[in-house]
């Protein structure tokens, strides 16, 4: 008989994007290990971005529960829809803010704690205390962002006694945009106590970087686990390369990803070669911030862009593999070591090089390493950028532009469920009063 584990997510299809992904994979699985996934998501979400060919992919026998949602974001939109939607998708510039980008994220960050979604925690404690009791369910797991996703295990934990196993696929108050809210020293205190609070009462967490775990175990003695983001076999199709020397990056490119480094060398290359500038492409797909379009205007570089916008995620894969290189791009920061996109697992089975650009001791730089997916830089590093694009290049004229990564099926999202449904199944004492673990 499977065990029964209830999954609080903030998002499910229809929601695109990576926060969908995760979870969506793991419900896919995890039947296959001895669990039964019932699934808890809202009604009526605000989600910036859908999809609608992940909702093929969820599991016909599996139970999804849904109730309503309040989110203020309808009531912001008044003020600017634009702008309301650029911050619920963590778009937030530094400089040139508006007056209503400046009111919008006060708000945000000193009204809406942990976040604008901490509206469902009340009301879903409610409902799901009844349905945890009549289904005989013991085990429930929050995945956050939204963190306040974790406020609703926290509760169910306090009321129900249940065992709480709580999922980060991003750091709380140690994200980069955190300190972007405006926060006032009420407000940062407040966020730094429930992060505390749900890193102590869990009854075990789970991070998908090694540096998140590091710094989590600096906080709390319970027991962390990293399991990071995956790929899945299911894309089959033969996609051929592009003819020209196309560098893609999948995924939206944030003001603060704007590799200044990489622009500069690609300006130098097309000025010193005529036939890389007649071969080369740029093709970014997602949300590309205006920021980094105008910063490719300057180096003039607008002219070899393409935008495709926004793509389901099956064009996204076969993106990825009609690319000659696939691009991977970090904010140059010590608090983004720890983010390891789920992109980077997908483009190693795309087998092409990636080139990855982030800060000094970055978790990618450690898999790419690991696995021989391709080559990473520091912010620092631009004659060594600027001399492994060439010699890529050189290498797509000779048809020789390519890379068999190894090791790579521990990532794969099937040996990831196995890996979460032992520890769902495992024999774990179960926190009481949810005091600190040892």
């Amino acid at each position: 008989m499977k065990k029964k584990v209830l999954i609080i997510t903030y998002y499910w299809p229809p929601a695109g994007g990576p926060g969908v992904q995760r979870w969506l994979k793991f419900v896919k699985y995890l039947g296959e290990f001895g669990v039964e996934p019932v699934v808890y998501a809202p009604e009526n979400p605000h989600y910036p971005v859908t999809d609608k060919s992940f909702e093929k992919e969820i599991p016909h026998d599996i139970t999804v529960l849904k109730r309503p949602v309040f989110e203020p974001y309808a009531i912001a939109s008044v003020l600017s829809g634009k702008k309301t939607k650029e911050i619920s998708s963590g778009l937030i510039r530094e400089k040139k803010q508006s007056p209503v980008e400046k009111i919008l994220l006060w708000i945000r960050g000193n009204l809406f704690i942990p976040d604008a979604r901490k509206f469902w925690v009340k009301p879903s404690v409610r409902y799901l205390s009844g349905y945890l009791r009549k289904e005989n369910i013991d085990t429930v797991i929050t995945t956050g962002p939204p963190h306040s996703v974790h406020l609703i295990g926290m509760g169910l934990k306090k009321k129900r006694g249940v065992r709480w196993i709580a999922d980060f696929r991003d750091p709380w108050t140690s994200i980069s945009y955190h300190e972007k809210l405006k926060l006032s020293g009420s407000s940062r205190r407040k966020h730094q106590e429930l992060e505390q609070e749900v890193l102590n009462r869990a009854d075990r967490l789970l991070v998908t970087s090694f540096t998140t775990a590091d710094e989590f175990r600096e906080k709390t003695g319970t027991p962390i686990e990293v399991i990071t983001n995956g790929y899945d076999l299911t894309f089959t199709e033969n996609v051929e390369p592009d003819k020209t020397f196309t560098i893609a990056h999948i995924g939206s490119l944030l003001t603060e990803r704007n590799p200044l480094i990489l622009w500069e060398a690609l300006a130098e290359l097309t000025a010193e070669h005529k036939d890389f500038a007649d071969n080369l492409v740029l093709k970014f797909t997602g949300t590309v911030s205006n920021e980094i379009l105008n910063t490719l205007e300057e180096y003039g570089l607008s002219k070899y862009l393409v935008l495709p916008g926004y793509v389901s995620h099956e064009e996204a894969l076969k993106l990825q593999r009609s690319a000659r290189i696939l691009l991977l791009i970090e904010m140059n920061r010590e608090e983004t070591r720890g983010i390891i996109p789920g992109k980077l697992f997908e483009y190693m089975v795309a087998k092409r090089p990636v080139i990855a650009i982030g800060p000094e001791g970055w978790d990618v730089a450690r898999i790419i390493t690991e696995t021989g997916a391709g080559t990473t830089f520091t912010y620092a590093e631009k004659g060594a950028l600027k001399d492994k694009l060439f010699q890529s290049y050189e290498r797509f004229l000779w048809n020789k532009l390519k890379v068999s990564p190894s090791g790579v099926q521990k990532y794969s999202r099937r040996a990831l469920a196995n890996k979460l449904a032992n520890l769902i199944l495992e024999n774990m004492p179960v926190k009481e009063n949810g005091e600190r673990g040892s």
